[in-house]
């Protein structure tokens, strides 16, 4: 299993070539208390940059761009009940869709925990 991170601020769980995708803790903060998170449909297939998915808080809606190339397998619909889970788990039971990379490649792109962190500091 491997994190990365991207400058749009999602972040990526990679277990074979599937990635687990959602935003991460530091954008969740940024956006303050999320009210609506609109999901892309399972098997609907998005390159890298694509819009994919809608989050909406109290303070703003921002977009959320595909992270890598592939097609939509899985979705966190229990997020479409309980959108707040993002605010309390981002990077955990907040994640958003699952994605069956068609590049594996691209992720090679993406940064590391690490280079995220000094990336927000």
């Amino acid at each position: 299993m491997t994190m990365k991170y991207t400058e749009d601020h999602e972040w990526v769980r990679i277990e074979g070539d599937v990635a687990t995708c959602g935003i991460t803790a530091y954008a969740a903060e940024q956006l303050g208390d999320v009210v609506y998170v609109e999901l892309p449909d399972v098997g609907k297939s998005f390159k890298l940059g694509d819009e994919i998915a809608t989050v909406e808080s109290v303070k703003a809606a921002s977009e959320i761009y595909a992270p890598l190339s592939g097609e939509v397998t899985e979705i966190n619909s229990a997020l479409e009940e309980t959108p707040e889970t993002v605010n309390a788990s981002a990077e955990d039971g907040g994640w958003f869709f699952k994605i069956k990379m068609s590049d594996a490649s691209e992720a090679d792109k993406l940064m590391d925990e690490a280079g995220y962190k000094e990336f927000t500091a």
